[in-house]
């Protein structure tokens, strides 16, 4: 085993390339003298023209930015104008368009889960409100007010709110309430109260 492992360890030096031998490569031989002088003239016009290229180009610069002096353009009306573009653009693309259009329809399939649950919700009161319980609680309140519109000295069938006998009774009391009246309102309100955590 140490025999193959001294076998590969074993290398051969390598052979250096003389560079004298590269240097006299020469790319020239393929190109003939007469090729030489036409790359040479083509090469020449073309940096003229280059030249003359960047000279035009200096001078349209010059008169653009002159011309934007005088119509009042500056760089903050410059981005302006080009971001008014390119929100135009971005409108435009499909992209936006479909988001929007998702978007929308999101929204409606939001405002008819709202209205939904506020179906729901007046549909429950409703059934509430038939309950017996809460009738129990209204008939409670009826004869609390009747009570309460006897002891002030309004007659029943008058039809008074209940915030109409509350104040009249406030009054009555205000003027000297004997305490069974006072007994009798704070029953009431105990009662308003016990129903109120229903």
């Amino acid at each position: 085993m140490e025999a193959r492992q001294q076998g590969l360890l074993e290398t051969q030096p390598l052979q250096e390339v003389d560079e004298d031998m590269v240097a006299e490569v020469d790319l020239s031989n393929s190109v003939s003298d007469e090729e030489r002088e036409e790359m040479q003239v083509e090469l020449d016009k073309l940096e003229e023209e280059i030249s003359t290229l960047r000279q035009v180009l200096a001078a349209k610069e010059k008169h653009h930015a002159e011309l934007k002096q005088k119509l009042g353009v500056n760089p903050l009306s410059e981005f302006r104008h080009n971001f008014n573009k390119s929100w135009h653009e971005m409108q435009t693309s499909t992209a936006y368009k479909k988001t929007q259009e998702t978007l929308s329809t999101a929204g409606q399939k939001a405002s008819a889960a709202f209205s939904n649950v506020g179906t729901a919700i007046s549909r429950k009161f409703g059934d509430m409100r038939n309950s017996p319980s809460f009738k129990s609680f209204e008939e409670k309140v009826e004869s609390t007010v009747s009570t309460l519109k006897s002891k002030v000295g309004v007659p029943s069938n008058s039809g008074g709110s209940f915030e109409e006998v509350l104040s009249s009774t406030a009054h009555a009391s205000a003027q000297d309430t004997p305490a069974s009246a006072t007994r009798l309102i704070e029953s009431s309100e105990q009662q308003c109260q016990n129903t109120d955590s229903f």
